[in-house]
């Protein structure tokens, strides 16, 4: 053991003796060696070293400032934080003043302040490129979307070059530090280095006792109606902060059994009325970034551009809709609508799907239909990975998903960004006619996603557009939007038609989710709350217009009540709240919900008699198989013949993925090298990170020339 440990300590010093040698061959730059051979500026450095606790209130000042200018995008907005919110500018600089405190772990403290330096110029500089693509800051629950960041075709965050940019300054900087920690002055400690630890450790133990303080006296808020507001007015750094420590729920004050049962037993609104004959196929469609400009007092258009989505308002139910986001968070605007339960009680910006639904089931609407016979389909033209849909629709009981990597979409947006929508038609009819039971189908969009060019892309749009008092980078981003939900508007109409042709009782409700990434402020709006957008219905079996504003948390309770449908446990809350004429987010209607939501989610779900009464599904990806029918050599290539192939089929061979080539929905070539007589093939239909959602039947390869040779060998005809 002493001559491992021996060998290890030996390895671990030639690499730093290594490390060292080159860090002495990086030259010392010439404005460095001036500031060395200055006596003035010597002095002053040490100065600096023997009181660094001062230096570091400035710098703290500073580094919070420049954090603002970059998230804000401007100097004079940072100034104005400074003036106007000079509370919480103090607050943010002190968060970066206790970080500045670990320096005083090591002699080598210059390196440290410049690593804690660096840490929140990297924050600024990523708030600061997030921001140019969308209106949510970036928060700590980003770092859970790398993954799906890396799987979109859309990349407009980064373009490669300023990938290359990033990735060359890093890499400048890494090499700085190296120098400085083998070749940089070490500060010999002049105090006890248990004195330095009680600082330290004082300094951070006062941050949740000053927040708590300040949280108490209104200096900064607990929590944010609307994120970015919130980060803008309390600074970035404390909303990051409170993304990373603030996640999940809290226990209510008063939480018990109880407590629990009196708010199931007040709002228990008895057995559903509507009979098992007369239960309709009830469609919920996410309409991405749907955004109705007739309402945005600055736009012009020579066309109405959502003539249907209008006509359905004035023939069927509608209202506006009250989301939890605005620009981005798509998936929290579906985790209300889906569970009826509210965003607002979790961490500032967290997505549930990617933090408690990760490890937690979670009762739905669709579990709860799925009780009283409904099957349970999802449909989208995006990654089924992405927001991990497909492990959070298993958490909710959804029975199927179609995914991208089910769909044969062959037609995308003029940027080639994302999939159109009009595949999601024939899909949802697939879901439907994939069972003999009524059906709860939830179809996601995609088409209207942005990002929005600010150069012209659509040489004749069918729209024309005027932008009043706008630059014309913003009338083309606005003329572009507008043209893309001049193409959703269709899809709808060709859904709803689809939907109709079949013949059985349905009723759709379409919601958009948040508003687009346009920079749009509440006087641009009829509604002035970014927070607003809209919904409306259609049914096929004579189901009164009744209009109602709701919030996105209501919305399918709102119409199960109309059914005459009472199952679940949100269900029979939203229903007895709208009833009594409890308004949406006052504190009678929320304080309830909170316990009961948090009851479900991360308490004994005394609700459920303490037991698990919706597990989670075994979820299955489709509802076609995927089917190899034959296979042939060609032009050293193995022609693979099936149905339901996609760009996402990958061919593996033995159980071993090959590079595959996508030729159609009904075939798939790879090299002929890759296999020989006797090898046994499957299509995988493949997510990201490799994700195998579905796989076909098993198919044994057969080589015609190694048949012929052994036929020639063995003398038969």
């Amino acid at each position: 053991m002493k001559k491992f440990i021996s060998n290890v300590r030996s390895f671990f010093s030639r690499i730093a003796g290594s490390v060292r040698a080159f860090a002495d061959r990086i030259p010392t730059p010439k404005f460095i060696q001036k500031i060395r051979s200055s006596e003035r500026i010597q002095k002053f450095v040490k100065w600096l070293n023997d009181y660094s606790l001062i230096e570091h209130i400035p710098l703290s000042l500073f580094m919070c400032f420049l954090m603002e200018w970059l998230s804000r995008h401007s100097f004079t907005e940072a100034c104005g934080f400074v003036v106007h919110h000079t509370g919480p500018f103090l607050f943010n600089s002190y968060l970066i003043f206790v970080c500045y405190t670990l320096c005083y772990l090591t002699k080598r403290q210059t390196f440290v302040r410049m690593i804690v330096s660096a840490v929140f110029v990297m924050l600024g500089i990523t708030n600061c490129i997030i921001l140019l693509n969308r209106v949510t800051p970036f928060g700590f629950t980003d770092l859970y979307m790398i993954g799906d960041l890396l799987t979109m075709q859309n990349t407009n965050y980064f373009s490669s070059q300023q990938a290359a940019l990033c990735v060359a300054a890093i890499a400048i900087y890494a090499l700085w530090m190296v120098r400085i920690f083998f070749k940089g002055k070490q500060i010999e400690p002049r105090f006890p280095y248990w004195l330095k630890l009680c600082l330290i450790a004082g300094a951070f133990l006062s941050v949740p006792i000053t927040t708590s303080a300040l949280q108490s006296s209104g200096v900064v808020a607990a929590y944010f109606g609307n994120l970015q507001q919130g980060y803008f007015d309390y600074g970035y750094l404390y909303g990051f902060a409170t993304s990373v420590f603030d996640r999940g729920m809290s226990q209510p004050r008063g939480y018990d059994e109880e407590s629990i049962l009196a708010i199931l037993d007040e709002t228990d609104q008895g057995d559903s009325t509507l009979a098992e004959d007369d239960r309709p196929n009830i469609v919920v469609v996410l309409l991405e970034s749907f955004y109705d400009v007739s309402e945005a007092n600055f736009i012009e258009t020579s066309e109405d551009p959502i003539p249907f989505f209008h006509q359905l308002e004035k023939q069927y139910s509608t209202g506006h809709l009250t989301v939890p986001v605005v620009g981005a968070g798509t998936c929290n605007s579906e985790f209300e609508v889906l569970t009826g339960m509210s965003c607002q009680f979790f961490g500032p910006g967290e997505y549930p799907q990617k933090t408690i639904l990760k490890k937690t089931d979670c009762e739905s609407f669709a579990s709860d239909l799925r009780g009283i016979g409904y099957g349970s389909h999802v449909v989208h033209n995006n990654g089924g990975n992405f927001y991990s849909r497909a492990n959070a629709f298993s958490m909710m009981g959804f029975d199927t998903f179609q995914s991208k990597e089910m769909l044969d979409i062959t037609e995308y947006t003029p940027l080639g960004s994302w999939a159109t929508d009009d595949i999601l038609v024939q899909s949802t009819v697939d879901a439907l006619d994939s069972t003999d039971t009524p059906d709860f189908v939830y179809t996601i969009t995609v088409e209207a996603h942005g990002d929005y060019p600010t150069y012209q892309v659509i040489d004749d749009p069918a729209v024309k557009v005027k932008c009043k008092g706008c630059s014309e980078e913003k009338r083309l981003s606005w003329e572009y939007y507008i043209n893309q939900i001049h193409s959703v508007d269709e899809f709808m109409q060709d859904y709803i038609a689809a939907l109709d042709a079949r013949g059985e009782d349905t009723l759709v409700i379409m919601f958009g989710d948040h508003l687009p990434t346009m920079g749009l402020t509440e006087d641009e709006t009829a509604t002035g709350d970014l927070f607003q957008t809209k919904y409306v219905t259609w049914n096929n079996f004579g189901m009164e217009k009744e209009d109602a504003d709701l919030t996105s948390y209501q919305l399918v309770s709102a119409y199960l009540d109309r059914l005459g449908i009472h199952e679940g446990t949100m269900t029979n809350y939203h229903q007895s709240c709208m009833e009594r004429g409890v308004k949406a987010g006052s504190e009678e209607y929320m304080k309830p919900l909170e316990a009961l939501q948090y009851d479900l989610l991360y308490g004994k779900r005394y609700a459920y008699g303490g037991e698990d009464l919706y597990p989670a599904t075994d979820l299955e990806m489709g509802v076609a198989d995927v089917v190899i029918d034959r296979a042939y050599f060609f032009n050293n290539k193995l022609h693979i013949y099936g149905k339901n192939f996609t760009k996402w089929s990958k061919v593996y061979v033995n159980g071993e993925k090959v590079s595959t080539t996508y030729e159609s929905g009904q075939c798939l070539t790879i090299k002929a090298s890759a296999v020989s007589d006797g090898d046994t093939i499957t299509v995988c239909q493949l997510g990201s990170s490799n994700t195998i959602f579905r796989e076909s039947n098993s198919y044994a390869v057969i080589d015609p020339n190694f048949v012929e040779n052994a036929e020639a060998s063995s003398g038969e005809p």
